[in-house]
């Protein structure tokens, strides 16, 4: 820790005195900068944090003795007695570790740096060491081992967050949202871990500082940066012949840094029903390009820029038709976003950041019959975003704290199923309380209003405290409201299927087309009130966690998180007309109201230095609430498939929401030995049985023959260290080959792999 004062003289009533600026840099005991370090002047109201760079600073301080405080979870709380004179001053001072109190540090929870141990939102984090350890490689594959979440395919891979679909969780790179979801599915395969540094997981409404689409959660990507002067490279080779080679390359100075990353991920696909033409999944292969430059211009000042390029493209291969056409064709995917940031440090109080975020997402797809060269299908997906926003945050003192901001988003999508470009505008205003009343207390409240062109504007409350009842023992409490706006999607689709004959509408353009179509004499009958279409509103939600926290010494610690999550304004597709080809008209209606609740669990014990073990376990029940008024009323009815007979179905008969589990669990068990540079990794999943489809037409949850079994997966890998430089990794997924290919096409079987890393490190490490 460096401290510095610099003196400027003035008059106090008649005597001559000095006013100082004292600015630091904490560290660690390697000399690494530490984030979000509590400093305090004793004796006074003045306190600060330390910012990302591991600086902090008090201006206005009279000449004179003081005591400054530090303090930091995973650290020794020290004091420091220094004297304000007239000369500058520099003093080295290294906070110790001290391995009772580690814990990460967050942002995505607060939208600051705050240790993740203090908050009181829940928040899991996964770390770079853990995905290495793990040997994965896209971010599905760590996310689907972790407690609470599920991964569903549909469109994608997407993510589940206590029982709410992957359109309810919001997903950022670097706290900036990632565009382009299909269907709602926002695919984790684009993402590679390669230059993660940190995934924050936040459950529960994240509306109240994230707007739209955070009902379930935010999944937060943090990328890596400069730390010092060197490079990796790593390549992995596996199965399907799935190639994956990552690049990184960093710069560090003692005023700016530069880290660059590049990645190649490749695949032949598989095929898991070889009676049928064409492969399960195709090959592909993708390019993604990061990089990141920080510039400090002073103490209080610095500058940051990220960029990303990623770019696919697959292969298609398929028969179609009554006479069963070849079709082939390619598809395409490009993607970039750019995020500059500036944050200045007005005094010890105040800190400005301004962020401006830009992104755009492009698809192309071409199929053509292989026979003739006539176009099968041709489409195109573009949707663009970008965000400026203003954030201040003020420490009023050491025990309050006021984080607001204002910025505004600009969206549009042009699509070959629109009937033109679309676009939405949003400003909104954010605002945020940390209080801290007592040392074992914080309270946080907040809010969020957007003010959005295509509905009505959304306020999102959100209140959380945390209370360290004992030293080895806290409460978390969440309650909050959370909305997802209508999509492009649900108000301006324009789809008609060539092939099968039905058409989907957005419902802001559903009125007009089902009147054209009756003036064409193409609708036979109208089942809903087109009226009906033109107020469709944003779902909300009322959510509520409570957890409970344990940690009884440095070696074992336990929670258990009750929640609900009530969502109200469902969107449903509903069926409006039909058309004089037997076909249908879709279109979108808010109509449900659901609700998740349940209860998620974890326990992590390290018997030893170099042994860590976990457990987690979820228990979900998702139901609608209309489908239990029902069948209280006796109004839900079902056919015996061997009788023909038909009985009316009972309350517990209903098996609740498709696609949800209401058991799944994980065991995980990390071993790494530094000394010998051996380290191993067992993982199991467990999802239990859930409801895929409708099989006797009721439109409910409510026979055996709705429900896929449940199944287990394990992966394993073990790694060898050798000197600095190289380490050699192996591993297999899904060792005991589960399959099921009929309705889970996302599991190819047993999967090999193979990884070699080098790691090249500067020497003459940089001084901060």
């Amino acid at each position: 820790m460096c401290i510095a004062a610099w003196a400027l003289p003035v008059s106090l009533h008649g005597q001559s005195s000095f006013i100082f600026s004292i600015s630091g840099k904490v560290t660690d005991s390697s000399g690494s900068p530490l984030i979000a370090v509590n400093v305090t002047l004793e004796g006074s109201n003045r306190g600060t944090a330390t910012d990302e760079h591991g600086k902090f600073i008090f201006t206005n301080i009279p000449s004179g003795e003081y005591v400054l405080s530090f303090s930091a979870i995973g650290f020794s709380k020290q004091k420091l007695t220094m004297t304000v004179e007239k000369e500058s001053q520099s003093i080295n001072i290294k906070l110790v570790e001290n391995i009772r109190q580690l814990s990460p540090v967050v942002v995505t929870a607060t939208r600051n740096d705050r240790v993740a141990s203090d908050i009181p939102v829940k928040v899991s984090t996964i770390d770079k060491q853990q995905i290495q350890q793990t040997g994965s490689l896209r971010l599905n594959d760590i996310l689907a081992e972790q407690t609470g979440l599920t991964i569903i395919n549909d469109h994608g891979a997407g993510l589940q967050v206590q029982g709410l679909d992957s359109d309810y969780t919001l997903l950022l790179i670097n706290g900036e949202p990632v565009i382009g979801r299909t269907a709602g599915t926002l695919d984790l395969n684009r993402i590679t871990v390669g230059n993660i540094k940190q995934v924050e997981i936040v459950k529960g409404p994240g509306s109240s500082l994230y707007g739209s689409e955070a009902l379930a959660g935010v999944v937060n990507i943090i990328t890596d940066r400069a730390s010092g002067t060197g490079g990796s490279a790593a390549l992995r080779y596996g199965s399907n012949n799935t190639t994956d080679l990552a690049l990184e390359g960093q710069y560090k100075s003692e005023k700016s840094g530069l880290y660059l990353f590049g990645n190649r991920y490749s695949t032949n696909g598989y095929d898991l029903s070889k009676d049928v033409f064409g492969q399960t999944v195709d090959p592909f292969s993708s390019h993604t390009l990061g990089s990141t430059f920080d510039y400090n211009f002073s103490s209080k000042t610095n500058f940051s820029i990220n960029g990303k390029y990623f770019t696919e493209t697959q292969q298609s291969k398929f028969k179609t038709g009554t006479q069963q056409q070849t079709v082939i064709g390619a598809g395409e995917v490009t993607e970039w976003s750019i995020n500059p940031k500036l944050t200045h440090s007005h005094n010890d109080q105040l800190k400005l950041t301004f962020r401006f975020y830009g992104t755009t997402y492009n698809t192309e797809s071409l199929l053509e019959y292989k026979t003739t060269g006539e176009v099968y299908d041709r489409t195109s997906f573009g949707q663009s975003l970008y965000k400026p926003e203003l954030q201040a945050e003020y420490f009023v003192n050491a025990r309050n704290i006021i984080t607001g901001g204002v910025g505004n988003t600009w969206e549009a999508v042009e699509a070959t199923r629109y009937q033109s470009r679309q676009h939405f505008s949003n400003t909104y205003l954010f605002g945020q309380y940390e209080w801290l009343p007592l040392d074992r207390l914080n309270i946080t409240a907040g809010a969020r209003i957007d003010m959005h062109s295509a509905y009505q504007s959304q306020l999102s409350p959100k209140v959380a405290l945390k209370y360290d009842v004992l030293p080895w023992l806290s409460i978390r409490g969440v309650a909050g409201v959370g909305f997802k706006a209508p999509d492009f999607r649900q108000l301006y689709l324009n789809f008609t299927n060539s092939v099968a004959g039905y058409s989907v509408f957005g419902a802001g353009v559903v009125t007009a087309e089902v009147e054209s179509m009756q003036t064409q004499g193409l609708i036979t009958e109208i089942l809903t009130d087109l009226k009906q279409f033109h107020d469709l509103k944003a779902e909300s939600s009322l959510s509520f966690n409570l957890e409970f926290l344990t940690q009884l010494s440095s070696t074992w610690s336990a929670s258990v998180n009750l929640f609900q999550n009530n969502i109200s304004n469902l969107i449903e597709t509903v069926t409006v007309a039909r058309k004089t080809n037997g076909q249908a008209v879709f279109s979108y209606l808010n109509k449900d109201e659901v609700y998740t609740q349940g209860f998620e669990s974890d326990m992590s014990y390290s018997p030893a230095q170099s042994l860590r073990l976990s457990v987690g376990y979820q228990y979900l029940v998702a139901k609608d609430r209309e489908t239990l008024s029902n069948l209280n009323d006796g109004n839900i009815y079902a056919r015996d498939p061997d009788t023909q007979e038909t009985y009316r179905v009972s309350k517990s008969e209903y098996g609740g929401l498709f696609n949800r589990s209401k058991h799944t669990a994980n065991v995980k068990a990390f071993y790494h030995h530094a000394k010998s540079g051996w380290g191993a990794s067992l993982r199991i999943n467990y999802r239990s049985r859930y409801g895929f489809a409708d099989r006797n037409g009721n439109g409910i949850l409510d026979i055996d023959q709705e429900y896929i079994n449940g199944y287990a997966t394990v992966n394993t890998s073990i790694t060898k260290i050798i000197g600095e430089v190289i380490s050699i990794q192996a591993g297999c997924d899904n060792l005991f080959d589960y399959k099921n290919p009929e309705y889970i096409t996302s599991l190819p079987g047993r999967l090999f792999w193979g990884t070699v890393r080098m790691n090249i490190k500067s020497k003459n490490k940089n001084k901060p």
